[in-house]
């Protein structure tokens, strides 16, 4: 396993038992926006979900999806000027 796959590991159990944490206790209608997030994260192949807090309370998530076109064979590099 290199460096960075060890770190992103780490980063993964801290983040999950944090949001153990968080979410003891809390009613659903509390939870509702983190499973509005699992959702759209979850839908995404690339792109951006952001949560948006006002007041300690999340009141907007932002999805935005990036299409990549992959290059093909015959694709020609950009012309200089």
């Amino acid at each position: 396993m290199q460096n960075s796959e060890l770190n992103n590991d780490l980063l993964n159990s801290l983040f999950v038992s944090d949001l153990a944490q968080t979410i003891k206790g809390k009613s659903s209608d509390e939870l509702k926006w983190l499973e509005l997030v699992i959702q759209h994260v979850s839908s995404l192949r690339y792109g951006v979900v952001e949560i948006v807090v006002h007041d300690s309370r999340v009141i907007q998530i932002e999805k935005t999806e990036r299409v990549r076109l992959e290059k093909t064979p015959n694709d020609k590099p950009p012309r200089e000027t």
